[in-house]
């Protein structure tokens, strides 16, 4: 067969293009919400948008903390999101790429060239594909949605062992804390996870992981934000109170308010810890959520956890960081209470992932 004949500038192009590097081809993958989203088969720059802490836990969780792009958001700049610099030192000094309502900015977005965007709002991330960005949903209604979620960024990482360890260490958790539960039978508290200020219940996966760690929310079936009043507080007289900082309880033991109910009484007002975001709101964490809770509502039956061993062992297996026991401790404590010039608090200093 006679070969087409080429100008010779055009062999010459076509020889170029052979010698170099091959470029990688795209991948469609479909979020949580059934989108396709076309990626690079390798992502290199990502931005997580809206939930900042709470997305950045995941992705720390899959080894990809290296890859975020953007900074904390306005309202994580507080000293307790210290220990997200822990997991990603990279990230003191990045840009949040957020507005400071937490919308998208459009314009360094579009500068930003990510090669992936997450975010839990649907929203956002429909607006974000319609000007060419590829955002992509996370959703996060239902406890196991979580193992989706990482089960989904194993995927989008290429490390889909990480997403399965962390399953393993889910179900593992919960299950023992299952076990703990029915071999000793314990009388279950009544628990509220609440926002002194607001009288509300800052998110609603606090009524799983209660009952999950063995008590009852008084806030179970409430809708949205659990909002509610202070004679229904008064009404229900829980035996465990819980808020999201140290500053919060020290304001409930002195608040008069708050003097009849019997946790008040029996000082029984416990701080949600946070590392890389508040242990009572979503979080990668949340399996520590669950044993914690449980060792503070059940010490007896749980007096053969070590929590802090257990700690380590989570941040170590699934972060990749090696916590001291003192760090831990700061981390069950609330986190860090307050942070020197520039953006890690001392404690903080001198260790890395």
């Amino acid at each position: 067969m006679k070969m087409p004949r080429f100008p010779h500038s055009l062999w010459l192009l076509l020889c170029l293009l052979l010698l170099l590097p091959a470029q990688a081809a795209a991948r469609i993958v479909r979020d949580m919400s059934g989108a396709p989203v076309e990626v690079p088969a390798r992502i290199e720059r990502v931005v997580t948008l809206g939930a900042t802490p709470v997305l950045n836990s995941l992705v720390f969780t899959v080894g990809g903390g290296r890859r975020i792009i953007n900074g904390l958001p306005e309202f994580a700049m507080q000293p307790r999101w210290g220990y997200q610099y822990l997991f990603a030192p990279h990230l003191a000094g990045k840009p949040s790429l957020a507005n400071v309502d937490r919308t998208a900015n459009l314009e360094a977005l579009l500068a930003a060239a990510p090669d992936l965007i997450l975010t839990m709002d649907r929203s956002s991330a429909q607006t974000l594909r319609r000007v060419g960005l590829p955002a992509f949903q996370l959703s996060w209604a239902e406890p196991g949605d979580v193992k989706t979620a990482i089960a989904l960024l194993g995927e989008l990482f290429d490390n889909p062992a990480a997403a399965q360890r962390y399953a393993a260490r889910f179900d593992g958790t919960i299950g023992e804390v299952e076990r703990l539960l029915r071999q000793a039978q314990p009388p279950r508290p009544r628990v509220l996870y609440f926002g002194p200020r607001t009288l509300s219940r800052p998110h609603p996966i606090a009524d799983w992981w209660i009952q999950a760690a063995g008590g009852i929310s008084v806030t179970a079936g409430l809708p949205g934000n659990g909002a509610f009043n202070l004679e229904q507080l008064l009404a229900w007289d829980p035996d465990i109170l819980i808020v999201s900082n140290p500053d919060e309880a020290a304001s409930v033991l002195a608040d008069p308010r708050f003097a009849p109910l019997k946790a008040v009484r029996a000082r029984r007002v416990l701080v949600t810890p946070c590392g890389a975001h508040l242990w009572g709101n979503r979080t990668a964490e949340q399996p520590l959520t669950v044993l914690w809770a449980a060792k503070q509502f059940h010490p007896q039956a749980f007096a053969g956890i070590d929590l802090v061993e257990r700690t380590q062992s989570f941040y170590r297996d699934l972060f990749g960081a090696r916590l001291s026991r003192a760090q831990v401790a700061e981390i069950l404590a609330g986190g860090p209470k307050r942070r020197d010039a520039g953006t890690s608090s001392p404690s903080l200093q001198g260790h890395s992932p």
